[in-house]
């Protein structure tokens, strides 16, 4: 027994995949086309994935949002969580990348669920609060740049219903987050981010060290 979350290594971490991740093929073909890109490392882990969708079965959602979409692996996850009527918008400005995940979603049959926004994310989530959106989402996911994670968390809190939960990427970013000497700006910007999140008193939250840390964030 233990009184802290337990470290993963390498035999462990296989153990949990083996034991836990029900990937589907198209799944598995999306993240292994993408970890032969430069920038593989913008992927979610695989039980992220899966633990998020699981989150979005719970919830019974059915409207969804995703800041930051590079490929598509985990906006598929979302996708195939939510149900035939449910609708997932994404945001990103990278066309190239989103026309891979758009096929892949689209060979996976959930291309319809999807709607994607080439655009900066700022202008789709104002857009939407503009057009009388505000409260009608119950989840929202955020992954991309790390010096607007504060301005995408506040336009997804106004979005999301009371009771829906906001995901947030990377906030334990391999440890640098911990890290004193670490004074590089994409680690002061998650820094400063966590810790307004930990004060904020309009949501529960809870930090969950699965990929690069991912925080929960329900609206209260």
């Amino acid at each position: 027994m233990t009184t802290r979350s337990i470290t993963l290594d390498a035999r462990l971490y296989d153990y949990l995949v083996a034991h836990s991740l029900r990937e589907l093929p198209i799944q598995r073909e999306l993240r292994e086309h993408t970890a032969a890109l430069p920038l593989a490392r913008w992927q979610i882990a695989p039980e992220q994935g899966q633990f998020m969708g699981l989150l979005l079965q719970l919830m019974g959602a059915r409207r969804a949002l995703e800041i930051g979409t590079y490929t598509g692996y985990s906006a598929l996850a979302l996708a195939l969580a939510l149900p035939p009527d449910g609708i997932l918008i994404t945001c990103d400005i990278d066309a190239a990348t989103t026309a891979v995940a758009r096929e892949f979603w689209q060979r996976a049959g959930i291309a319809v669920r999807i709607e994607t926004r080439i655009a900066p994310a700022l202008d789709t989530l104002d857009g939407l609060i503009v057009t009388g959106a505000a409260n009608s989402f119950d989840f929202a996911f955020i992954d991309a740049d790390k010096a607007g994670y504060r301005d995408y968390y506040e336009r997804c809190l106004t979005l999301l219903r009371r009771g829906g939960l906001i995901a947030i990427d990377n906030t334990l970013w391999s440890g640098r987050v911990a890290d004193p000497a670490n004074d590089e700006s994409d680690t002061r910007h998650l820094r400063a981010f966590n810790t307004l999140l930990h004060g904020d008193a309009r949501i529960a939250l809870s930090l969950v060290p699965i990929g690069d840390g991912l925080t929960l964030a329900r609206k209260l």
